[in-house]
């Protein structure tokens, strides 16, 4: 009488590799959108040059400056850029 005993060594792996954390995992972010000002107080345009990006009507558009779809502010004649604080410590940009 012969008694075989077979030594049976199990070992479960995972199925997938590990993915990583969100914070260690950055190619997903977002292009920052450069707001801001952009003519200075006192500077130069010409029509149609970009003084003011924004998010929301933080600045006001005054005379000559026209405000777009995304909230940017552009100047619609040559001239100096002004900003000023209007009624009810509002600020806005004017070309004079």
């Amino acid at each position: 009488m012969i008694k075989k005993f077979f030594k049976l060594d199990l070992q479960f792996f995972a199925q997938k590799k590990a993915g990583g954390s969100a914070k260690t995992n950055r190619s997903h972010d977002s292009i920052s959108k450069r707001r801001g000002i952009k003519k200075h107080d006192g500077e130069t345009v010409k029509s149609g040059m970009i003084l003011f990006r924004q998010l929301g009507s933080k600045i006001k558009a005054g005379p000559n400056v026209g405000m777009g779809g995304d909230w940017t502010l552009f100047a619609l004649k040559n001239g100096k850029v002004k900003y000023y604080k209007g009624r009810e410590k509002k600020t806005f940009v004017t070309i004079i």
